[in-house]
């Protein structure tokens, strides 16, 4: 025969009459005190067992306590341990200018190459038409031809230095085993 358990629908239900205010209080009270009993022998069973020991910052002063409280403590910790660093649009435009052809240096392609001056020019465009922040614009869009004749000046002139290096080297010797 099915227990109660297996049919809740049979269970009895035995409801625990309502607490007055105070004697819910009281109750509430005590089960504070004992969840706080049960926490500090937690914590002593943890110190004796050692498990507090060589904890990262031992023995230093907890940093930042001396300061009034800022509500954003945490995204200027998270802009320090990352370095992040956030410019106004206009100061980071001319810095990508200064870097761009660096940049481009690194492409081997000429698509790549058209693909990062484009880029940059819809990214100056843009900020031309948007709302001004911060000091004034005035990096101008790149010539994306003129750029690019550019680049592969560069890139021929890097690649006749590198036939150079390979002519100054001395041939190198055959081994027997490549014969």
């Amino acid at each position: 025969m099915p227990t109660s358990e297996d049919r809740p629908e049979e269970r009895p239900e035995t409801e625990a009459p309502p607490l007055s205010d105070a004697a819910s209080k009281t109750a509430a009270a005590a089960r504070i005190q004992d969840q706080a009993k049960w926490v500090d022998l937690q914590v002593q069973q943890s110190i004796q067992r050692g498990e507090f020991d060589d904890l990262p910052g031992a023995g230093k002063p907890i940093k930042n306590l001396d300061r009034d409280h800022d509500p954003d403590w945490w995204v200027r910790q998270l802009v320090e341990r990352e370095q992040i660093v956030v410019l106004p649009r206009s100061v980071q435009l001319r810095k990508d200018d200064a870097e761009l052809d660096d940049l481009l240096d690194t492409q081997t392609t000429e698509d790549g190459a058209r693909r990062i001056v484009e880029e940059f020019n819809e990214r100056v465009i843009a900020a031309r038409y948007g709302a001004p922040e911060g000091p004034p614009l005035i990096t101008m869009p790149r010539d994306v031809d003129a750029t690019l004749d550019a680049w592969r000046e560069r890139r021929a002139a890097r690649v006749e230095a590198a036939k150079n290096v390979r002519r100054e080297q001395p041939p190198r010797r055959r081994r027997w085993w490549r014969r």
